[in-house]
């Protein structure tokens, strides 16, 4: 029971390593196909970034069933990621970008953090010279704008530092 459960948490934090990875080298790299849709306007309920949680969402589900079926450990690591992607559900889709009715902007603490340091990742147009790529782990937002400021610097590409899209 205890090691099912380190199991599950240490799958969360590895999902945030992960999730940062795939965010910068991937979603901003090869696959910004798919990521594009969510710098932009969103038209509608879905967007073609959401493609990316349903891959995830079906590699937690192979996980699962692999676990059922003789690989326990498997379960665990699929429970931990379904758990990393409610997370990600309601911090990154909801609180940051109010995909549902429920409309919060945090005002202190934490939540304020993650809110402020994801507006920060949004403030670059395009795929290139964006900061802050995880999604449940924030920077500090002044140490996130400070490196808007250093690579529109070097860059003077238009990056709006305030964290406004």
């Amino acid at each position: 029971m205890l090691l099912n459960a380190a199991i599950v948490l240490l799958t969360v934090v590895a999902m945030e390593a992960m999730a940062w990875l795939v965010h910068k080298y991937l979603m901003h790299g090869p696959g910004w196909g798919w990521h594009a849709s969510h710098h932009a306007p969103r038209r509608g309920w879905f967007e073609k970034n959401d493609l990316y949680a349903l891959v995830s969402a079906s590699v937690s589900i192979l996980l699962i069933w692999l676990g059922l079926n003789g690989h326990p450990p498997l379960l665990w690591v699929g429970v931990g990621m379904t758990v990393y992607g409610l997370l990600y559900f309601i911090a990154h889709d909801g609180l940051v970008h109010q995909r549902w009715p429920l409309r919060i902007t945090p005002r202190s603490g934490y939540l304020k953090r993650l809110y402020q340091a994801h507006r920060l990742h949004h403030a670059v147009h395009g795929r290139d010279g964006a900061v802050s790529f995880g999604f449940l782990w924030a920077p500090s937002p002044r140490k996130l704008r400070e490196e808007l400021q250093r690579m529109r610097g070097q860059r003077g590409d238009g990056v709006d530092a305030g964290g406004e899209r």
